[in-house]
């Protein structure tokens, strides 16, 4: 089981004093010790909300989809995480259709009291949701999924098509736009301290608004690509009616309090004192390492630690041997034959003195680099690069739960520009995207030396530029690669498919079998693959949903 996902759930249990469950999508259960939705203050309902949507993008964007898109590798609990080993009962939307009741509680509130900034916010919360889930599954309940309060017609919600939730989705971000266009005198009951996002800053919640419409403009590329020009021509070419997330420091974040198990970064070691925990679980993924050593980024040493005791290839036979270089340091010094015997599982040994990330789904990751530290488990890895030590902390000032940047939103800009589909030059948006990706991990004082190591080479340097600003978010990267196929990522050797899943399955119990008529009709809808292998329908994590359909991509 993996614990990183346990203490995500942990924490979405405990925070903030209630959550509301909708295990069924047909009744509305109050935590009996929380504060009741119906009577409780809106700016109450309001950080719940923020919050929850920040675990779950967190959990995802740190979690599988981080294995998914290479960023880490797990070297134990590693069957899903590495090698995308679902099922029907792998992953379930419940959690996202509980924080969407939260947030119509939040909503309903708004309208009926007229509070214009807060309808705002919880239009881009229903719509950064709604997306997250049609982005991962397809089609699913919408227009009617939040209405079972109202009676038994509509305990089992129709699976809104995708294109319609997208479209929804942008409805939502443009009336939030027109909500939040006011100056700020001109809002009502607004609690600055309820904001764990922006502290009740209007404006900039407005250009939250716009940049989350910016990403699914772009995320309609392929599918409807004249609609998607369109869309981000009208943002981009009238700034002062659409402002947007230009400058890091309009990066929409949530930082950790850290006070507390529930509140903490969950894969600290503070709270989780388990050796064998999960903080020690995941490593620094070979594909990520490798191209952030080739550009001599900075950004590789605030995410990773440094290897404790490299390796160095010695002449001889026989040779593999610990030296001390000082009190504090050690290196490994081992021979070609020993190497050459280790290789012959598939696993190239890592030479690099500083970082080596752990090779792409592969079987024996836990002995990556000829571990032989608890290697059965694979927790310890001296010879590997583990995460930075900040990600041991229950709060860091750089571990946040980042739901859109700066950087995404200028590399989003300078596809556009690539694309012919706004003025401008692509390679200075480009460059704008990777200076504001330093400033929010802090590096930016080394930025002029590293952007000649990576100069603008069309769209495969937007791209990987986005895969690799979009550290904690793979699930983002998840989303670019379905729609380009870049990266051009590989799988490996474990991996239960030869390609990478482009969706999560529909969940049998929470999904299908509680709902069967519109989710078979869903299901149905998905377009069969190759790769779908034993799968038993096309409800594969190897189906295309809408989006990919006729595409091409990525795949």
């Amino acid at each position: 089981m993996n614990k990183l996902k346990s203490s995500f759930i942990i924490f979405l249990t405990l925070i903030l004093g209630f959550i509301v469950s909708c295990k069924d999508l047909d009744e509305l259960n109050i935590n009996p010790n929380g504060v009741d939705p119906s009577i409780a203050d809106v700016n109450f309902l309001l950080p719940t909300v923020q919050t929850n949507i920040g675990q779950t993008v967190y959990n995802i964007g740190f979690g599988t989809f981080s294995g998914i898109m290479q960023h880490t590798q797990q070297t134990g609990w590693f069957g899903g995480y590495n090698n995308y080993d679902w099922n029907t009962l792998s992953h379930s939307w419940n959690g996202y259709y509980s924080i969407l009741m939260n947030n119509d509680e939040y909503f309903k509130k708004a309208v009926e009291h007229n509070y214009e900034f807060h309808e705002g916010v919880a239009r881009i919360m229903r719509a950064y949701v709604f997306g997250l889930i049609t982005d991962i599954w397809g089609d699913a309940p919408y227009k009617d999924a939040l209405k079972a309060e109202q009676g038994s017609d509509h305990f089992m919600p129709a699976f809104d098509p995708q294109q319609e939730i997208y479209h929804g989705i942008l409805v939502d971000l443009d009336t939030a736009n027109t909500l939040l266009s006011k100056s700020a005198n001109e809002y009502r009951n607004i609690v600055a301290k309820q904001d764990v996002i922006y502290r009740g800053d209007v404006s900039k919640w407005q250009k939250f608004a716009n940049s989350l419409a910016l990403r699914y403009y772009m995320r309609l590329q392929a599918k409807e690509p004249t609609f998607a020009e369109e869309g981000i021509k009208r943002i981009a070419s009238d700034p002062d009616k659409y402002p947007l997330i230009r400058l890091a420091g309009d990066d929409a974040n949530i930082s950790f309090p850290g006070t507390s198990r529930a509140t903490s970064n969950p894969l600290n070691t503070v709270y989780d004192l388990d050796p064998a925990g999960a903080y020690m679980r995941v490593k620094m993924g070979k594909t990520l390492v490798d191209a952030m050593r080739d550009y001599n980024d900075p950004r590789l040493e605030v995410w990773a630690e440094k290897i404790k005791i490299p390796l160095r290839l010695v002449s001889g036979t026989g040779i593999d041997r610990i030296v001390d270089i000082d009190d504090d340091h050690q290196i490994r010094e081992v021979s070609q034959d020993v190497v050459t015997a280790f290789e012959t599982n598939g696993m190239k040994v890592d030479f690099d003195p500083e970082y080596a990330g752990v090779t792409i789904s592969h079987p024996l990751v836990q002995i990556f680099n000829m571990n032989n530290a608890n290697a059965s488990q694979g927790t310890v890895n001296p010879y590997a690069s583990h995460l930075n030590s900040r990600y041991r902390q229950t709060a860091d000032p750089l571990v946040l739960m980042r739901l859109i940047s700066a950087a995404e939103v200028n590399l989003i800009l300078a596809e556009a520009a690539f694309r012919g589909w706004i003025a401008g030059n692509p390679a200075d948006y480009y460059a704008e995207g990777v200076r504001e990706s330093f400033k929010a991990w802090g590096v930016e004082s080394e930025f002029d030396s590293y952007i000649g190591n990576v100069s603008y080479d069309g769209l495969e340097s937007i791209i990987e530029q986005k895969w690799i600003a979009h550290w904690t978010t793979a699930h983002e990267a998840w989303f670019d690669w379905r729609r380009t196929g870049l990266p051009a990522l590989k799988t490996g050797p474990a991996a239960v498919r030869p390609v990478l899943p482009v969706r999560w399955y529909y969940h049998t119990s929470d999904e299908i079998e509680k709902n069967r008529a519109n989710a078979e009709a869903a299901i149905e809808r998905l377009e069969a693959t190759p790769y779908q292998g034993t799968d038993q329908s096309k409800n594969s994590a190897w189906s295309k949903m809408w989006l990919l359909q006729g595409t091409g991509k990525p795949w």
